[in-house]
């Protein structure tokens, strides 16, 4: 592994870690290479490292990431901003740990057109103009005809993300499962749904219909899209994952504490 990019917030902090791992892998012989990287380095917080996921989304077969965590949550990131000298030893003898992150997969489509969408964290139909009504199934299987502000699907990365704060689990590190979470949904004698975080294996697919999603946004991490009336959006894990380096013995139950 010769070839590196390294992505970062704006602020001088990230700015100054930045260029201190540039120059010390350039002096260890490494190559930059921003287009065509063989490691890529976050430096920021989790904001940072899902940018730097979605802009190499395309060729993650072959690229390892690691953050440096500088930014207010640093879930994704492997080194705080104090251990820049042990990532630039580890850099030099190839002592990490690897780890892959799955990615949703997210197909939209209407008459119109297609898309294919990924995301490490979630992906969220939400409405705020109106309430949103949205059939949900689950492997092909009716579950429930949702009124409200939306639905929010996440990964086990994901769900200490938006997911937490809509009251859903948080799921351990290793657990490759989905978490489907009702966004501020009605409730009352004309109309109910199931009202709880819904927790599925990770190899089912999850489909949501609707006669009208006009005025919906679909939301994938930090991106989004405006779905049109007769779009139909499935979920479900995708073949590409993130590969991940680290230091070893970073303990998830530690790194949950800095949440709170």
């Amino acid at each position: 592994m010769q070839k590196f990019a390294i992505l970062s917030k704006k602020d001088d902090l990230s700015t100054q870690i930045k260029n201190r791992i540039y120059d010390e892998l350039i002096y260890k012989g490494f190559l930059y290479d921003e287009k065509d990287p063989e490691l890529v380095i976050a430096v920021g917080g989790d904001g940072t490292f899902l940018r730097t996921i979605h802009k190499y989304v395309n060729d993650l077969e072959k690229l390892l990431f690691v953050g440096i965590h500088t930014g207010t949550l640093g879930f994704f990131s492997s080194y705080d901003s104090h251990e820049v000298e042990r990532f630039l030893e580890d850099c030099g003898q190839m002592s990490f740990v690897r780890k892959n992150l799955p990615l949703l997969e997210i197909n939209i489509h209407s008459s119109k057109e297609t898309h294919c969408l990924y995301a490490l964290n979630e992906i969220r139909v939400e409405n705020v103009i109106r309430t949103q009504l949205m059939r949900v199934y689950v492997e092909d299987v009716y579950l429930e005809t949702f009124r409200g502000t939306g639905m929010c699907i996440s990964t086990q990365a994901g769900s200490s993300a938006y997911n937490r704060s809509l009251g859903g689990a948080i799921l351990h590190e290793g657990l490759d499962l989905l978490q489907i979470t009702e966004i501020t949904g009605i409730h009352h004698q004309a109309y109910r749904s199931l009202g709880s975080p819904l927790i599925v294996p990770h190899d089912v697919t999850i489909r949501l219909e609707s006669d009208d999603f006009c005025e919906a946004i679909l939301c994938y991490d930090h991106e989004s899209l405006k779905l049109r009336k007769d779009s139909c959006v499935t979920v479900n894990y995708s073949k590409k994952v993130v590969q991940m380096i680290g230091r070893p013995n970073t303990n998830y139950i530690e790194r949950l504490k800095n949440l709170f």
